[in-house]
């Protein structure tokens, strides 16, 4: 899981500023398609250099009774940084530093560096330097007609590669119609286990204290 969820956020700083909105099904002949919506957001991503958002992470376990839910702050500096502040528990951290990401919790005495060059490779080759197919050569997309979540558009992703699906399973991503910035992301793990992260507040090119992205000696 923790791959899958390594490269879900590498995924998520590319995916947080898509303007799925810039056209609407009654502004054209046709209802925009993957395609078209991907073409806008690569360009409107090429003017966007960090992101700020507060976050909602709900966690859903087979072995659970309750799903467990964290609240806290996420930073986005491009190409290769990310870090969630949480706030709620409020001593966790998750700190992505091109291809290395550290998990901090000191409470629970958890200090764990891991190597996800693999994954970062993958997402700036897919998600940053390629083109709607390529993404598509690895996923299964679907653009749904009518989404789940209200005024957002709804895109479902099912991995197509065995060695993602051994990790994730299904990665859907609800985008805000208004401003075309996400407004939630949904991880299916192979194991069953459910991650939901909710967005708001994100800010494109927001100043970020280098400091964030520290990791503590």
């Amino acid at each position: 899981m923790a791959t899958a969820m390594a490269t879900a956020l590498a995924a998520m700083a590319t995916a947080l500023a898509t303007p799925a909105a810039a056209q609407r099904p009654s502004d054209r002949a046709a209802a925009p398609t993957f395609d078209d919506l991907y073409r806008q957001g690569q360009a409107a991503n090429r003017n966007i250099r960090t992101l700020t958002a507060r976050f909602v992470e709900t966690t859903t376990k087979s072995l659970l009774e309750r799903p467990i839910v964290e609240r806290g702050l996420l930073y986005v500096e491009r190409p290769s940084r990310v870090a969630l502040h949480y706030t709620d528990p409020p001593d966790r951290r998750v700190l992505i530093d091109g291809k290395w990401m550290t998990t901090l919790w000191p409470s629970m005495k958890v200090n764990q560096r891991m190597n996800i060059g693999r994954a970062q490779e993958q997402v700036q080759k897919y998600f940053v330097g390629g083109d709607a197919g390529e993404l598509r050569r690895i996923f299964d997309i679907e653009l749904r007609p009518q989404s789940e979540r209200r005024g957002t558009r709804e895109l479902i992703m099912l991995p197509k590669r065995k060695q993602i699906r051994e990790s994730l399973s299904r990665l859907e991503l609800w985008v805000d119609e208004g401003s075309g910035l996400l407004n939630a992301m949904r991880m299916t793990f192979a194991g069953g286990d459910v991650k939901v992260m909710e967005f708001e507040n994100v800010t494109p090119n927001a100043p970020i204290d280098p400091a964030v992205f520290v990791v503590p000696k």
